[in-house]
């Protein structure tokens, strides 16, 4: 799904995303309801990046987040909430701007009409997108997967993270 989002997005840059598991639903400008695994879940879009809830009572957010934050890992293993969590990020950094707006169509042809993604593209730049889509075989009960990528058109950044959740209760 393509949400044009009509307010500016708050993270703008790479390195002021931050992370945090297990925050309550954050005010979201797009929502899109999906099922894998046998488990719900809410892909989220916010000003300052993207939110995750799985039910019950998991959830990861990677955005700008207020106060001091945990910054955001390069790799992390968790047991969460009775959840076994594996989570990665790397930054791409595009040495110039045609290079970077190739990258970003890219993503955006590849998840264009996927009804397990979830598109938002910001206003000033077409190249201001988040993005997140689901990675893993719906029929895989009590596990989940999702892909995110967050584009810095100012910085010519693409952020990528992958999570893999499993229940382990």
């Amino acid at each position: 799904m393509l949400a044009p989002l009509d307010t500016p997005y708050a993270d703008t840059r790479a390195d002021a995303l931050s992370f945090a598991l297990g925050l309550p639903p954050m005010d979201a400008l797009a929502v899109l309801p999906v099922r894998n695994g046998g488990l719900a879940l809410e892909l989220r879009l916010l000003g300052a990046s993207h939110q995750v809830i799985v039910e019950p009572g998991f959830s990861e957010t990677v955005a700008c987040l207020p106060g001091d934050p945990e910054p955001l890992p390069g790799r992390l293993h968790a047991d969460h909430a009775g959840w076994a969590y594996d989570f990665t990020a790397t930054t791409a950094a595009h040495g110039d701007g045609a290079a970077f707006e190739h990258a970003v169509d890219e993503l955006l042809a590849r998840l264009d009409g996927r009804a397990d993604a979830l598109t938002g593209t910001f206003p000033g730049s077409p190249h201001a997108v988040t993005a997140l889509a689901l990675t893993t075989d719906p029929s895989r009960p009590g596990r989940t997967g999702w892909h995110t990528w967050h584009a810095y058109p100012q910085t010519r950044e693409i952020v990528m993270t992958r999570s893999r959740l499993v229940r382990t209760l």
